[in-house]
């Protein structure tokens, strides 16, 4: 009796094992699917397509980007008007300020 629990308890174990591997793995790979827009390269109408921004707060950051060079890093984004911080916080995760 003592051994068909241990043998019931062991394989609840397993599964709960093997169930947390292939949960990490999902959340692992989902990760690696993000595409992050290069903010120093991007066009108007890829820019545009991010959540919250529209065609005018994009020509405003190329507009920026142009007149004072590449962005430094994704921060930037908020010296330019019409981009806050609930803005900055729904795009933030989808951007890159590469330097080359």
């Amino acid at each position: 009796m003592k051994s068909s629990i241990l043998c019931r308890m062991s394989k609840v174990v397993l599964m709960a094992f093997v169930f947390s591997l292939i949960a990490g793995s999902i959340a692992f790979a989902g990760d690696q699917d993000t595409v992050k827009i290069d903010i120093n390269k991007a066009t108007v109408n890829e820019l545009a397509k991010l959540p919250g921004i529209g065609k005018k707060k994009a020509e405003a950051i190329v507009a920026y980007r142009n007149e004072k060079g590449k962005f430094n890093s994704v921060d930037d984004l908020k010296k330019i008007d019409g981009i806050g911080a609930k803005t900055f916080e729904k795009i933030k995760e989808h951007l890159a300020a590469e330097k080359g």
